[in-house]
């Protein structure tokens, strides 16, 4: 194995983090904040524990996984890595600087690939100096349980990027699916309509946040609610790729859920803010 660099040390990077470095990667996790550094090593020490007590795993090769993980408040410690894996905010502005930037402190043969859940790899692409060599690589949460990484190929993607993507996601234990750029790609173009449609149905008094999820976990066999899935990913990003899905396809059937854009002006933003759908202690 070799150096990935993992940016944004937020729910995904850490959890990218984590399995990377448990699969014998060197990492650096790069944030430009160390309190999110802080936090985001504490949260992997705290799931290698929880692992290790389901039987995944010792306290020994937990304490290997994070000895692997170098935390760093400067992009200059992606230098050397084989593979950048960028997990900042679902912001598109931020995720473009961060590509123009690091580009060039990686070598010609580097990877460069995005955790984004909906941002067009195309577009990201046209702001390094190898189009050729990004990619989508698209986790699901949480990343240490989750089998499926969604391999997204730009327009400019080559072919040998791909394959070298899809032998990495396999490495990690992981599942590769590729899929095709476009707004969304597969997972959230469908799964976020869902979620906005069960916003739809308690902003409009059809039922509680609790029926709706009771409904979908038994009738249609899903092992989580999409309100208690929409709290967990963050009703932001929620927000953030229906705009994304509206602006790329379709403005009237792709319309944001008025509740969902109150929620999040009000800052209620699922398990991250403590309260969404539902209240959260921890």
């Amino acid at each position: 194995m070799s150096k990935v660099a993992v940016v944004g040390a937020g729910t995904m990077g850490n959890g990218i983090a984590h399995v990377f470095a448990q699969h014998g990667w060197d990492v650096v996790l790069v944030d430009t904040s160390q309190e999110a550094l802080d936090r985001a090593l504490k949260t992997i020490a705290t799931n290698i524990e929880k692992l290790v007590k389901k039987g995944v795993g010792s306290r020994e090769s937990g304490a290997g996984t994070l000895a692997r993980i170098k935390p760093s408040a400067s992009f200059d410690a992606v230098t050397g890595a084989e593979i950048l894996v960028e997990a900042a905010t679902e912001n598109p502005q931020i995720k473009f600087e961060i590509f123009s930037a690091l580009s060039r402190l990686l070598t010609p043969e580097s990877i460069l690939a995005s955790n984004t859940s909906s941002i067009s790899i195309t577009e990201i692409a046209t702001h390094t100096d190898r189009p050729a060599n990004v990619i989508g690589m698209h986790f699901m949460n949480p990343v240490p349980v989750m089998k499926l990484v969604e391999v997204i190929r730009g327009r400019e993607t080559s072919n040998e990027t791909v394959k070298k993507t899809v032998a990495i996601v396999e490495a990690l234990g992981k599942t590769p699916v590729e899929v095709n750029d476009a707004p969304g790609f597969v997972s959230n173009r469908v799964l976020m309509p869902m979620i906005n449609e069960a916003i739809f149905c308690i902003d409009e008094g059809v039922a509680t946040p609790e029926a709706v999820d009771q409904v979908m976990k038994l009738g249609m066999n899903h092992p989580l609610g999409p309100l208690a899935l929409a709290d967990l990913i963050g009703l932001d990003v929620c927000l953030a790729i229906m705009k994304v899905l509206q602006d790329g396809l379709d403005k009237h059937k792709y319309r944001p859920a008025p509740l969902l854009e109150r929620m999040v002006a009000a800052g209620k933003l699922g398990r991250k803010s403590g309260v969404g759908f539902y209240a959260y202690r921890d």
